[in-house]
């Protein structure tokens, strides 16, 4: 009787935890999926809600409790003739057929799926600095020529194969300011990432942290804070089309740029402004003391890595591996962009997996450039 009786306490108690688990992912998603205006069924599965734009998740950050929305940036919606028109890439993302209403911002719908599947994925940022198992090949500016107020580039983009759901690869911009203990940062870019959105396929993505990621920040918006202006373009959509090795090359143009009136920092990805981080989220960012550009994949231990890019190392032929092209970013001198980087330090912590290297201003079509990438493997953690 008493194996019977402590058998059912057992079944009891695990019924119970189960059910606050459901209930909790309820309360989750009932925070992260507001009310629609509009529902848009994709072709990848998954829902866009079309939310009030002034009712979307950003607002519930409690700093943002009383933000007043900028619709657009003061700065001029333009980053460059010359950029601009080499780059046509409208067609790489967002929806297709269809837009949300005006006032209104697309967000795709969370599923309790996708809850629990990134459970443990979201407590592991590949962008925190000094982790164990993530590679990088990268080309960084140092705080000597900053204060930085903006990054910008001209990505190709990939789709490289990983073999595992918990694995990433990853191409993207940044800029950050503070120590690696208090590093404040944001993200910009792309990357295959199955543990977030249940697939293998390439999504463009945002992250970021006052804190290095210890208490603050996420990614897209799996947390509030970043707030949505464009009508057609979302954070965490497919991209539709792919770059050909030694063939057509796929592009996007990615910045981050800090309003200088608000001192927010606004996302422009495929020629469109996506929208902006608060100034108010971030501790310590008026401005940025460190620019970067290039990859990284992450794995876990004693697993071989993904490849990174195209899965090739650098070769000087810009249809071959992964690059940043038209590189080019604002400080106290320059604050519009225009003029690539100089003085700038490259990195690979395992060149036998992945190469690093930046050409400078390399012909009038690339303008100032790094390629990156290679094919990962047995890389060490």
């Amino acid at each position: 009787m008493c194996l019977v009786t402590s058998g059912a306490r057992h079944k009891v108690h695990g019924t119970q935890n189960a059910l606050q688990e459901d209930l909790e992912l309820e309360r989750q998603l009932e925070l992260l999926n507001k009310p629609p205006i509009k529902s848009i069924h994709t072709n990848f599965g998954y829902i866009v809600d079309c939310i009030d734009i002034n009712k979307q998740p950003a607002f519930d950050h409690p700093l943002l409790k009383y933000h007043k929305l900028q619709r657009k940036p003061s700065f001029q919606k333009s980053i460059g003739k010359t950029t601009v028109k080499k780059s046509p890439t409208r067609s790489l993302l967002g929806l297709q057929k269809d837009q949300c209403p005006i006032g209104t911002v697309p967000i795709r719908r969370t599923t309790k799926d996708d809850l629990i599947r990134e459970k443990s994925f979201l407590n592991y940022h590949i962008m925190s600095q000094d982790i164990p198992d993530v590679h990088i090949a990268e080309v960084t500016l140092p705080s000597s020529y900053g204060p930085y107020y903006g990054v910008i580039g001209i990505n190709n983009v990939f789709n490289p194969r990983v073999s595992r759901k918990d694995q990433i690869s990853s191409s993207h911009l940044w800029v950050q300011n503070g120590p690696v203990e208090a590093t404040n940062k944001i993200v910009a870019g792309w990357h295959v990432a199955p543990q977030l959105y249940g697939d293998n396929e390439t999504h463009v993505y945002l992250a970021w942290t006052s804190d290095n990621f210890k208490q603050t920040g996420c990614y897209n918006i799996r947390c509030s804070g970043f707030v949505h202006i464009s009508k057609r373009v979302y954070i965490g959509a497919h991209v539709n089309n792919y770059s050909i090795y030694g063939g057509t090359q796929r592009e996007l143009v990615v910045s981050i740029t800090q309003d200088p009136v608000t001192k927010n920092w606004w996302i422009n990805m495929a020629n469109q402004i996506i929208g902006y981080f608060p100034a108010t989220l971030f501790s310590n960012m008026t401005s940025a003391d460190q620019v970067g550009w290039g990859g990284r994949t992450r794995t876990p231990p004693n697993t071989p890595s993904p490849p990174m890019g195209s899965r090739h190392f650098p070769d000087h032929t810009f249809t071959h591996a992964c690059y940043f092209r038209f590189m080019s970013f604002q400080n106290e001198v320059i604050r519009n962009y225009g003029i690539g980087p100089r003085g700038a330090q490259t990195f690979s912590d395992r060149s036998d997996c992945f190469g690093v290297q930046y050409f400078g201003y390399f012909s009038d079509d690339i303008g100032y450039s790094v390629q990156f990438g290679g094919p990962g493997g047995s890389c060490g953690n």
